[in-house]
């Protein structure tokens, strides 16, 4: 197993995962309606990429834009589908009314996925108190990973957090991989690498002609080099 820097490439589709692992990513993110930030993606789709591509793929639980979690009922229901579908490592993330971590939804669902692997997506981002959130999820089976720009704003002005929580890495609630994305640039990487940062997720960044077009190999290698470089 390479211990290199993770790249992690969102994926709409199995034309999209192709492209991508040819690119040099290490792991997709499934979602659909990006007008939306990104939904739960259909069985179908999950089974077609799941087809065309060997590297591991996380698949987006969430039902509505914004960090509210609505109907958890359905949201179980999806959890329950994509299992069906033999997925194996989710994303997921929700916030209560008051910014905190909703621990209702959030156990309910991990409860579903039965020691899968899962990410807290960018919620973190919108949380009243980051630290806080990340004592009250610590102990919660399967998260591996929160997904984070450091700030709602994106990179740009996250990345002191970004660092400071780097290098908390291993203290409670600090034990999951920061992977970083949300306006991430090929400029931000020296910094961030340099501050022990060593997983990067790229959207956009990966399609030259916008979320129109499909995911660009050229785009990925390029990230591919800059994070390996």
């Amino acid at each position: 197993m390479s211990n290199r820097a993770l790249l992690e490439v969102i994926a709409l589709d199995a034309e999209d995962a192709v492209a991508a692992q040819a690119g040099g990513a290490d792991r997709l993110e499934v979602v659909t309606d990006m007008a939306a930030d990104g939904l739960t993606p259909s069985a179908k789709t999950v089974a077609e990429i799941r087809s065309a591509v060997d590297i591991p793929m996380r698949v987006m639980l969430r039902v509505a834009d914004g960090f509210a979690a609505g109907d958890i009922d359905v949201l179980v229901d999806k959890a329950r589908e994509m299992r069906a579908e033999d997925a194996e490592e989710f994303v997921l993330g929700f916030l209560d009314q008051d910014g905190h971590a909703d621990l209702v939804a959030v156990e309910r669902l991990v409860a579903e996925l039965e020691g899968c692997r899962w990410t807290f997506h960018r919620a973190i981002d919108r949380a009243v108190d980051r630290d806080v959130l990340r004592k009250h999820l610590a102990d919660l089976p399967g998260l591996d990973t929160y997904l984070t720009a450091g700030a709602a704003t994106g990179v740009d002005d996250g990345i002191p957090t970004l660092l400071a929580e780097a290098a908390r890495s291993g203290q409670p609630g600090y034990e999951a991989r920061i992977l970083v994305g949300g306006g991430l640039r090929l400029d931000h990487l020296p910094r961030l690498r340099a501050g022990g940062v060593d997983a990067f997720h790229i959207g956009g960044a990966a399609r030259p002609g916008g979320w129109s077009g499909p995911v660009d190999v050229a785009a990925v290698r390029e990230w591919r080099a800059a994070i390996d470089g």
